[in-house]
């Protein structure tokens, strides 16, 4: 497969981790945040997605963008829309058992920032790796999509419901998916 026939633009594999690794993301409710914001990126910013993970404290993905928004910036606001939705349901809905905790852990992180009022979620910057040969594509798809079973959260890669490696093997995930 040859990527520079079927991508045009500026690709990059991103890692995007919660504060301290925190496992929010075993919730749910803060998956479909994640989903429906990279949704959104996608409809209304240009995000192209090649392929993603979502585990239960970070996120791969291989991204590009159309149209005048850089993945750099697609990625800030993602993070700052995520985080501040995330943030606002563990301050005012009681869904979540470790609750203060994830609060305390936040509320460390923004102290420690002098751009943060209160909370800290995600860790700063998204690790970009810019991506312009076949073997490093490759390599990242195929490390994207074994993380879950890595985890031993499944099997097999397709089976993981939160990943794009169920649109590599024939079927439709939860994302619009760029197949390269």
């Amino acid at each position: 497969m040859d990527i520079k026939n079927r991508i045009t633009g500026e690709v990059y594999f991103v890692t995007d981790t919660v504060v301290d690794w925190v496992d929010i993301f075993s919730r749910p409710i803060y998956k479909h945040i994640i989903i429906e914001s990279l949704q959104y990126c996608q409809k209304e910013k240009g995000l192209i997605i090649y392929a993603w993970v979502l585990m239960t404290n970070h996120m791969h993905m291989i991204v590009g963008a159309n149209g005048v928004n850089k993945v750099s910036d697609i990625m800030r606001d993602f993070k700052k829309f995520t985080s501040k939705e995330i943030l606002r349901i563990l301050l005012v809905e009681p869904t979540e058992s470790r609750q203060e905790w994830m609060l305390n852990r936040f509320e460390y992180a923004g102290k420690n920032d002098k751009k943060i009022k209160n909370y800290r979620f995600w860790q700063e910057g998204n690790d970009a790796q810019a991506i312009y040969f076949n073997d490093f594509f490759n390599q990242k798809l195929n490390y994207i999509h074994e993380n879950p079973v890595k985890a031993e959260i499944v099997n097999r890669a397709e089976d993981y419901r939160y990943s794009s490696a169920i649109d590599y093997a024939g079927g439709k995930g939860l994302l619009e998916v760029t197949i390269v």
